[in-house]
């Protein structure tokens, strides 16, 4: 196997690092997003417009995490690098955002906007991730590191 193009080593430490740090720039981000609107609108913050499944629902404030999608995006480009990777850690963000939201609130999320909204988070997430990283392992690879000169 020492022969072989990027091959892949079994690190559940490594995972379980991506995980949270992957947690942290989604929630960081989505955190970010909530504090500026609320400051445009004047609102006080609450940890219900993160974790609560009905704030989403129409009538009520809009779900932030649309816009925390992207930056999550560049959590994958700089922590995951690898875009066969993406959606696996989209996935388990949006995952462990559910079952925080189930905590927090103690009721499974019955609200089909904020399912709709996830849906399309996971979707926005996972193709700006895996664009971003798919750029970065196209790039050419140098094969001469010594400087050019021309002659």
């Amino acid at each position: 196997m020492a022969g072989q193009f990027r091959s892949y080593v079994w690190d559940p430490l490594l995972i379980l690092s991506q995980i949270v740090l992957m947690q942290t720039v989604y929630y960081g981000s989505l955190g970010l997003w909530l504090a500026l609107v609320d400051g445009l609108v004047r609102s006080s913050p609450s940890l219900d417009q993160m974790f609560d499944a009905e704030v989403g629902s129409p009538g009520r404030r809009g779900d932030n995490s649309l816009l925390s999608s992207p930056h999550s995006a560049l959590g994958l480009l700089y922590f995951i690098r690898r875009g066969k990777q993406c959606l696996d850690f989209t996935v388990t963000v949006h995952f462990f955002h559910l079952l925080g939201c189930w905590f927090y609130s103690s009721r499974f999320p019955s609200a089909l906007t904020w399912w709709l909204v996830q849906a399309v988070c996971i979707a926005l997430m996972a193709v700006i991730g895996e664009y971003l990283c798919m750029r970065t392992e196209l790039k050419e690879i140098p094969l001469n590191s010594a400087p050019k000169s021309n002659v």
